[in-house]
């Protein structure tokens, strides 16, 4: 059967334990990738952000050294000596530089980033030699076609000790005439910038780079980005008009992440790029161990509903099928089924040999269940009548409640008397079986407490056949009945009209209750219908004094007289209701069971 308790063990572990570790295995990643995806964006971009201010701050500073060597009177006079067409004496030349040797000198010792300072004509001649193949070097013409100002890494010669450079190059300017006859070169090294692009690195694989806008490496070392990524990312770049941001371009199957920003300095461009793989591998590595380990609760769910069945169910199954047994009456069968039923000493057992004793409790109780069934129903008739006493008695003290409140102490008084009446009518536990008259007085007693509260927004007429009087009943029938008729009758109306009347018609008394009231919803009605066909009076008994009103009157009747009473019940909505009440006193059986009236 696939709702055994074993499937239901099955399910219930697997519901509990197996499912909620796979969805988080499926939600945690997602979510630490969308955290990680922000930070690691905005991480880098505040890096990115502080190398770019660094970048500034060493070219700014190249920049400044140039302009204090352009400016300076010895590099102005070294120039104008050297760009005399006469012959100048040798001696006077060579005291020209060595001041402008002293003066570079000392600019470069007083840097603190080590730069070095270098002053050029065009003709290749230098403050530190002469240098006959400038013009073929790459960045110097770059600079005099592309003008290109900043150099990327290379090794000056003429610069020795200081490896790999980055260079800004300023025209050197007469500033008389503003004829450029040269150059001012300030080398700065590149480990500098090499340094600080080092921290930008995401992920373990990642990588950064400053490039130019043809995509070549400003500094040292090779571009390990596969081309095709750098170069559709540089067209992008080139094309976006923002100033700094992220691209995502797809590579054979992988995912590339590719944070750029473009710098003041030049044309360059800081890169930084990292495959979602690398940046996501530490998510992916917990979202593998969560479904490894979903794996693992799965198969331990297996083996706990199997152990379980085996402990738990298996006896229980069997026990079930003891029980069939006793459903069938056969106390017989359950007592030579039960040897069969093998179980650990525990709960399952105890339950085992509780059940095995009370088959043999069950064999003697019904063997005195005509005794038994009496005593029953007098205990069930005792507690619907306990649950009447608590109840009237509670609203009839509201009611003197609130006169009192009121000041209207003649009326307190008279609702004492009748209160007094009912409670002497109500104490006398001796007979719960009284005259028809006596319950139609107490009900009169009732009905004029209920008077005294809403004096004339109430009517209740009481028409009782003498024929009826002496009648036997049980107590308590109507009170209930007029006490619902009263408060479904003011829930939407002013006034209510209450009509009560007794009639005999051959063998049967009919006690009829009218009020013009909200009416019952036939599902009400069909419910009352249901119950009183399955006879279930426990419905009454769990009530437990929270609701006595109609279901306790038609359940007490037939728990009491058993076929011989029956009922009908008509009602309109916003029209009234008509509850008819038939005892048949001939104790024979009634031409007309369940809830119709003859």
């Amino acid at each position: 059967m696939f709702f055994s308790l074993r499937n239901r063990l099955f399910i219930i572990f697997t519901c509990l334990l197996t499912i909620p570790l796979i969805v988080l295995s499926i939600i945690i990643p997602r979510w630490f990738t969308s955290i990680i995806e922000d930070q690691t964006q905005d991480l880098t971009i505040e890096a990115m952000d502080q190398y770019s201010l660094y970048t500034d701050s060493i070219t700014t500073q190249a920049e400044d050294l140039g302009k204090q060597v352009l400016v300076n009177q010895t590099t102005q006079q070294w120039l104008r000596l050297e760009k005399k067409d006469e012959e100048i004496p040798r001696e006077q030349s060579l005291l020209q530089k060595n001041q402008l040797k002293m003066l570079l000198s000392s600019m470069m010792v007083n840097n603190s980033n080590g730069m070095s300072i270098s002053v050029v004509l065009n003709n290749g001649e230098g403050a530190w030699g002469n240098n006959p193949n400038l013009h073929n070097i790459d960045w110097f013409q770059d600079f005099t076609i592309n003008e290109q100002r900043f150099v990327k890494s290379h090794i000056d010669p003429y610069m020795p000790g200081q490896g790999n450079s980055n260079s800004y190059i300023l025209p050197l300017v007469d500033l008389n005439t503003v004829v450029s006859y040269g150059f001012i070169k300030v080398n700065f090294p590149s480990t500098l910038l090499e340094t600080a692009l080092g921290k930008i690195s995401i992920g373990k694989k990642g990588h950064a780079y400053l490039i130019d806008q043809q995509g070549a490496n400003v500094l040292e070392g090779k571009i390990d980005t596969p081309k095709w990524v750098l170069k559709n990312s540089l067209t992008k770049i080139k094309n976006n008009q923002k100033q700094k941001g992220l691209l995502e371009t797809d590579y054979h199957g992988e995912k590339y992440f590719v944070f750029f920003q473009k710098l003041a300095v030049g044309d360059w461009i800081l890169v930084s790029e990292v495959t979602k793989s690398d940046l996501f591998s530490k998510v992916n590595v917990l979202q593998r161990n969560l479904l490894l380990i979903s794996a693992f609760v799965f198969i331990l769910t297996i083996v706990a509903s199997f152990v379980l069945s085996s402990n738990i169910v298996s006896p229980l199954g069997k026990l079930a099928k003891a029980m069939k047994f006793i459903e069938r009456g056969d106390f017989t069968g359950a007592k030579s089924f039960m040897p069969t039923i093998k179980s650990s000493n525990d709960e399952v057992g105890y339950v085992v040999k509780v059940f095995d004793h009370t088959v043999d409790q069950l064999k003697n109780l019904i063997e005195t269940e005509y005794e038994a069934n009496i005593r029953r129903k007098d205990a069930e008739y005792k507690a619907l009548l306990l649950q009447i006493n608590p109840h009237f008695l509670n609203n009839t003290l509201e009611i003197i409640g609130g006169l009192a409140v009121q000041g209207k102490n003649k009326e307190v008084m008279n609702v004492s008397i009748y209160l007094g009446r009912m409670m002497r009518y109500s104490l006398n536990t001796q007979n719960d079986v009284v005259r028809l008259s006596e319950e139609i007085s107490y009900i009169r007693s009732y009905t004029d407490i209920l008077k005294v509260r809403y004096e004339d927004a109430i009517t209740i007429d009481i028409v009782e056949d003498p024929e009826t009087r002496n009648l036997p009943i049980i107590k308590f029938v109507l009170q209930p009945l007029v006490e619902n008729a009263v408060k479904y009758s003011f829930i939407e109306k002013t006034t209510a009209e209450i009509f009560i009347k007794t009639e005999k018609i051959n063998n049967q008394v009919l006690i009829v209750l009218e009020d013009k009231g909200i009416g019952m919803s036939e599902e009400v009605i069909a419910d009352l219908v249901s119950e009183e066909t399955k006879n279930e009076t426990l419905s009454v008994l769990a009530s437990k004094g929270n609701s006595i009103g109609l279901k306790n009157v038609l359940g007490r009747l037939k728990l009491y007289y058993g076929q011989n009473f029956s009922y009908k019940i008509e009602s309109e909505k916003n029209i009234g209701t008509r509850i008819t009440l038939c005892i048949n006193f001939d104790r024979g059986d009634i031409h007309d069971e369940g809830h119709h009236c003859g």
